[in-house]
């Protein structure tokens, strides 16, 4: 697996790495860049290479940003029991974002000792009319329900996660008061449809669903990924920047799907990946090398390589 305060920097042409255009300098344009205090990014498709490791090289970038007082922030779509792959990668702080914007958690207790800091939950009634109102748009979508802790999902749901789900039920039992799923904030519903092209799904989940949740994705299936209305990547990292007193222009982002692209637009400075879905190409003010490239890292050691 793989909105909102947001800032819209101006985005150059795609560039890649070895190209005339292609620079992770200070200076752009002749103009001066504010040097970068933190950098946000996403994980499956950006920063894990495709077999979910993380590479040598991108550990030393991340512990070398870390040491010269530059905070790493994992921004992802994935829940909080999924954050082992970067568990043991994490410096300072420790903290992450997950649930695409839900959750903000503290990883510093290893497996199975996350702890949450910060919840932006969907509301019940948002999530039962998302889900009617797309059932009525999109006949043959199926769901499941990300909770803090648990995970439930209808019977026919497939199975995308290597997981076993706590309950099996339909989606209006699984949100109704009382129901198997209360007591426990929801973080996200997901939407999966077994033949609609996946942009063409968002789409038209956007228009059905309208304000009452944020729909994105980053899956390269037809799963939609359904938050709180003001959740996203992007607010809840912006929420995180203000506390440290971080502005938007001092932040790099990193990302290659859709569920990306907002917190790319706000980041003073943003890279898609060369592997990266088009719409999230046009949206980065440049781009790297694909992830299987360590493109994460190819950025980091150029920035660092030109502080002072």
């Amino acid at each position: 697996m793989r909105d909102n305060d947001r800032v819209t920097s101006a985005t150059a042409q795609p560039e890649t790495p070895g190209s005339p255009q292609f620079s992770t300098s200070l200076e752009r344009g002749g103009s001066p860049v504010t040097p970068p205090r933190l950098i946000a990014t996403d994980l499956d498709g950006t920063l894990l290479r495709d077999d979910k490791s993380v590479s040598p090289r991108t550990v030393a970038a991340l512990a070398a940003a870390e040491e010269a007082g530059i905070e790493v922030f994992f921004v992802t779509g994935r829940p909080a029991r999924w954050m082992d792959v970067v568990s043991d990668h994490v410096h300072g702080h420790g903290l992450a974002i997950c649930g695409n914007g839900a959750a903000v958690v503290d990883l510093h207790g290893g497996a199975g000792s996350h702890r949450f800091v910060k919840v932006r939950e969907l509301a019940r009634q948002n999530a039962l009319d998302a889900v009617r109102l797309l059932r009525e748009a999109a006949p043959g979508t199926v769901y499941a329900v990300e909770q803090t802790y648990g995970f439930n999902q209808e019977p026919a749901y497939p199975k995308l996660h290597m997981e076993i789900p706590d309950v099996l039920a339909q989606a209006e039992e699984l949100l109704a008061p009382g129901g198997p799923a209360d007591g426990e904030p929801v973080l996200k519903i997901l939407a999966h449809h077994p033949e609609l092209d996946p942009d063409a799904f968002l789409t038209l989940a956007r228009l059905a669903i309208g304000t009452r949740a944020n729909v994105t994705r980053s899956s390269p299936s037809a799963l939609l990924e359904i938050s709180g209305p003001d959740v996203s990547k992007a607010s809840t990292l912006a929420l995180c920047c203000a506390e440290r007193g971080i502005s938007h222009e001092e932040v790099v982002a990193f990302g290659d799907m859709p569920n990306d692209i907002e917190m790319l637009t706000w980041a003073g400075r943003s890279y898609a990946m060369g592997n990266a879905h088009p719409d999230v190409l046009t949206a980065a003010s440049g781009r790297t090398v694909a992830n299987n490239e360590d493109g994460v890292a190819v950025v980091i050691e150029q920035l660092l390589s030109r502080r002072p």
